[in-house]
């Protein structure tokens, strides 16, 4: 596939996902979405690549949903008004409902937000293992106020990041909230007033040093324990995955480097 709306970097075995239309905050499309999924589901494929970081050129991470592309189009295609709705509609959908499993169960994944980040712009990247934000960052769960409900999970993801309280303020008020106040609150990870992007370049190194199979394995324990309060389940799959684990190249890697004093080499 050829990039239009995203740019790909590698540095070193991160490899930077940045939404690439400053001119308009990198209001999301449908075409963003397909571009989005196919760069993350070819690092996974990619041996040399150990994590993402997802972020957004010049001043915006995503001012949310490009209004014209997507819910003016929704809308004409409803009033009869001759305009296909195409990929705004059922290609777009269809994309964000296989988002959230994509990136569950992919590589490590961190979201660097460095600037507005709002509705689809938040929601986008609630799934991702840690969010780096600056502290001045504008971020919002703004669905009420467009007359829309929230989606890509969002209303399980903020109630688990926020708790119940904080979840229903952000999603029934829509207010916009700064990123040193979205840390106070549990919405995002960490936040720092200089670069946002080297912050969560740093993140992403940590999680890929370690052997690839373990840590796709125990991200696909925390998404399917995390909820779950049937103690039994959660040991089984626990065990389940522990054996796989034992199997793995991975663990022998790790116990010979271990014992022979030296870094390991997982790639």
């Amino acid at each position: 596939m050829e990039y239009e709306q995203i740019t790909v970097t590698d540095h070193d075995d991160v490899r930077v996902l940045t939404l690439n239309r400053p001119e308009k905050l990198n209001a999301w499309t449908p075409r963003m979405q397909a571009e989005l999924a196919h760069a993350v589901k070819a690092g996974n494929d990619d041996p040399s690549v150990g994590a993402f970081v997802i972020t957004g050129a010049g001043r915006g991470f995503c001012a949310g949903a490009d209004i014209s592309e997507v819910f003016a189009a929704r809308i004409d295609a409803a009033d009869g008004a001759g305009t296909s709705v195409g990929e705004a509609a059922a290609g777009g959908d269809a994309a964000a409902a296989d988002w959230v499993e994509l990136v569950r169960s992919s590589k490590p994944v961190v979201a660097a937000i460095n600037g507005a980040s709002i509705g689809v712009g938040l929601t986008m990247i609630l799934p991702s293992d840690f969010l780096v934000a600056h502290s001045e960052a504008k971020i919002s769960c703004r669905f009420v106020k467009m007359g829309v409900t929230p989606e890509l999970a969002s209303s399980h993801i903020l109630v688990q990041r926020c708790g119940w309280g904080a979840a229903t303020d952000l999603a029934l008020s829509g207010r916009i909230v700064s990123g040193a106040e979205a840390r106070e609150m549990g919405l995002v990870d960490e936040v720092t007033d200089g670069d946002v992007l080297a912050a969560a370049l740093d993140r992403a190194r940590s999680y890929a040093e370690n052997p690839p199979t373990m840590v796709r394995l125990t991200k696909q324990l925390l998404t399917a324990n995390g909820t779950d309060t049937d103690l039994r389940a959660v040991q089984r799959r626990e065990l389940d995955a522990l054996d796989i684990a034992r199997a793995s190249d991975d663990h022998r890697e790790a116990v010979a480097a271990f014992l022979e004093k030296r870094p390991p080499k997982f790639r």
